[in-house]
């Protein structure tokens, strides 16, 4: 599946907050092969299944709605064409974030945390980098994957050396105003004499966290530093990556020992899977 092609995805499900660059967290690597036979394994009384957890059979059903879901939507000339190697990285992409909000659905229920139905959240394009596009997905969409990152992640302290690396490495000289912008391609400091005249006048009405359009530029303001204010305490941004770190790799450990895949259905980004090439 190609950047365009997971854009495209993650627009049509939760919006531009997941367009990011990358498939998750197992290794991308550059290679060829014939196509994989995909098979549907059956279990009784289920039908066709994309997987098992902790042995329990896991109905394919949802994810034939997604796909369908995503054909049927008004991005669907933007998805890859059906049968091709991009086609079955798409559905093994869709099946992951299944699979995942299958796995902290169960473990949220073990650890009676109360899930409540909740409409979907939008991350940063910093929190959706940090923590994949898989997880960013499952954790946007499903309101189980957030009860199960709060649990998870709740002793998570900032490591002192941490959060002064990241004052130094952000100081800027006292001569703003200076505004942090995020946009789809990453983050960067702006000026408003430095900026297109409708989008500087845009930005001045908006409030932190907030995104804006102006002709054809979409930008979020993450900070405004006006000359001579306060820098602010790195101590919460340094947390929350730290956070979202420690939760991936328990969401990783995770998958590995309680989920089992059908063959055909394995991560997008698995180099053991012969539709696995990195295109840009």
């Amino acid at each position: 599946m190609t950047h365009r092609h997971e854009h495209a995805l993650a627009a049509h499900r939760h919006g531009p907050a997941s367009m990011v660059h990358r498939h998750g967290h197992a290794p991308v690597v550059h290679r060829h092969g014939p196509a994989p036979v995909t098979g549907e394994p059956a279990a009784a009384g289920v039908g066709p299944v994309v997987g098992w957890l902790d042995g329990r059979p896991l109905p394919r059903t949802d994810l034939d709605r997604r796909l369908a879901a995503l054909r049927g939507g008004p991005r669907s000339a933007a998805l890859p064409v059906p049968g091709s190697a991009e086609d079955r990285q798409l559905t093994r992409w869709v099946a992951q974030v299944v699979l995942t909000e299958e796995l902290c659905a169960a473990e949220a229920a073990e650890r009676g945390l109360g899930v409540a139905d909740a409409p979907p959240v939008r991350l940063d394009q910093r929190a959706a980098v940090e923590l994949g596009s898989i997880t960013a997905a499952a954790f946007e969409g499903s309101a189980a994957v957030r009860a199960v990152y709060e649990a998870v992640t709740a002793g998570v302290t900032a490591a002192p050396e941490a959060v002064t690396a990241y004052r130094e490495a952000t100081a800027r000289p006292p001569a703003g105003p200076v505004w942090r912008l995020s946009t789809p391609d990453g983050e960067f400091d702006g000026h408003p004499d430095t900026l297109p005249a409708d989008l500087a006048s845009a930005l001045r009405r908006a409030v932190p966290g907030q995104t804006v359009t102006a002709g054809p530029w979409t930008v979020t303001l993450l900070e405004r530093l006006d000359a001579g204010a306060a820098p602010v305490d790195p101590g919460g941004h340094v947390l929350a990556a730290a956070r979202r770190v420690a939760f991936v790799r328990w969401l990783d450990h995770a998958r590995a020992h309680r989920l089992r895949l059908v063959p055909g259905l394995e991560h997008p980004g698995d180099p053991a899977q012969p539709d696995n090439h990195h295109r840009h």
